[in-house]
């Protein structure tokens, strides 16, 4: 697609979206059917280009791209029906004999603009939120990601109209043109620098915006907590798609009397996961492009080495490596890492770690490692993020019953089952008077009303 195409484009789905042909139940339910369909009848493709991009296991391709999609619009299907029925709400008797409901309504056209980490599943899982919600899409594939992103321009015209849904190919010049046009709703994947940009350009437009960020989000490990289990789920979750993940442990905070030991469990586990050579192993994933890996390699240098360290610009490798004790001003503690480098820090107090977490902009997960109630109920309740999860990483964010979404700079708001169709519905608010009564009072001339029912009157509104 070039530039010049884009205007066309959005037209065509404004001119589609205006005969009102998406807003029906049976339109709804037959195109998440179809969304289905496409992805079961391409699954293999799909992993194959996962592993072409970013040499992603099969078991991640499937279990982070796909699987998770198919169980959202499984979910989806089944509950439409009932998320498209206006909500009766209570009305003051003072409006009698009104009722209230609010109706969700689609936006129109909407963009979806996916990052190249996930770039399959970042895609496809806002599509069922907009195709549930009645919107129409157009979706931006990531350049980083040619294989899949290409995969992505053929499959989709073979299942829906362009009118309806679209793929947009190309980079940043691509990117500007969408960001040029009126669009309805923005739904925007990736770093927070761009995403002040999608902000910025929307404000042109009053354009409405769900921003799907990341940052650098904490692992407190408590001196109660099961080691063995944690290391094994902190190295799944940090480790898993090659650290290339929005809500990976970004850094550790273990406390100090059980960072040793923690840390000769990693080392265990690691190895038990990847074997004595991580680069040889099937089941370990690359860094995307060489931009990254050049940037990811820089923060290595001049660090204590706990684990790992190696790395390979030809095969865009980098070991699974966990680093002691880094600087505040290292790059690898002031940006967000978003690749296979674990800092390991450590604290005396747990107002220490609460601290140390509050001191950074809000991150997009928090995970906290504890067998004491206490503990984990004082960091959920004393620190802001996205999400969190106890006693686990990453699960948080693959079930359909909880929105996922950040705060602050790691995003606003959020998607995921019910979440993605209320993210891409307008909730209008609809009161219903009949004409059979109308209450002479509240019209003009006012010196009619006696300043008596005051009292009266506000309780009854």
């Amino acid at each position: 697609m070039n530039v010049s195409e884009i205007s066309g484009l959005v037209t065509g789905q404004k001119n589609f979206f205006a005969t009102g042909a998406t807003r029906g139940f049976a339109f709804r339910a037959e195109m998440l059917k179809r969304l289905e369909t496409m992805i079961r009848e391409h699954e293999d493709e799909i992993t194959d280009a996962l592993h072409a991009d970013l040499r992603k296991p099969w078991f991640e391709a499937w279990g982070g791209e796909i699987g998770i999609v198919l169980s959202d619009v499984r979910h989806t299907r089944k509950h439409l029906r009932r998320w498209m029925k206006p909500e009766k709400v209570s009305t003051p008797f003072v409006h009698f004999p009104a009722k209230s409901r609010i109706m969700p309504e689609p936006f129109g056209v909407s963009l979806i603009v996916g990052p190249w980490n996930y770039p399959f599943q970042l895609l496809a899982a806002p599509l069922i939120g907009a195709i549930a919600a009645g919107n129409t899409a157009i979706l931006k594939t990531a350049p980083a990601t040619p294989a899949v992103s290409a995969l992505v321009a053929k499959i989709v015209p073979e299942y829906f109209h362009p009118e309806y849904i679209a793929v947009a190919e190309g980079g940043r010049e691509i990117n500007r043109a969408l960001f040029a046009e009126a669009f309805d709703f923005i739904f925007y994947t990736g770093n927070t620098e761009v995403g002040r940009e999608v902000m910025s350009a929307a404000a042109k437009h009053l354009t409405p915006v769900v921003l799907e960020l990341g940052g650098k989000s904490p692992c407190i490990v408590h001196s109660d907590a099961d080691v063995s289990t944690a290391a094994k789920r902190i190295v799944w979750g940090k480790f898993y798609n090659a650290g290339q993940t929005c809500v990976a442990p970004d850094y550790l905070l273990v406390q100090k009397s059980v960072k040793d030991a923690l840390v000769k469990e990693i080392r265990e586990v690691l190895k038990a996961f990847y074997g004595s050579d991580p680069q040889a192993s099937p089941d370990y994933a690359r860094v995307v492009n060489v931009p990254h890996f050049t940037r990811l390699a820089g923060m290595l240098a001049g660090q204590k080495i706990l684990a790992g360290g190696n790395t390979d610009p030809s095969e865009r490798y980098i070991a699974p490596t966990l680093i002691d004790e880094p600087s505040p001003d290292s790059a690898v503690m002031k940006d967000e890492i978003f690749g296979p480098i674990m800092p390991v820090l450590s604290y005396d107090t747990l107002d220490d770690a609460i601290r140390a977490v509050n001191s950074r902009p809000k991150p997009l997960a928090l995970y906290v490692f504890s067998r004491g109630r206490g503990t984990v109920q004082r960091v959920l309740s004393e620190t802001s993020s996205g999400g969190a999860a106890v006693n686990e990483t990453l699960s948080h964010m693959t079930t359909s019953h909880l929105p996922f979404g950040g705060v602050g700079e790691s995003g606003m708001g959020s998607y995921h089952g019910r979440a993605s169709f209320d993210c891409f519905s307008h909730r209008k608010s609809v009161l219903d008077k009949p004409e059979w009564f109308d209450f002479w009072l509240r019209y003009p001339p006012y010196r009619r009303f006696p300043k008596s029912l005051k009292g009266i009157t506000e309780r009854l509104m």
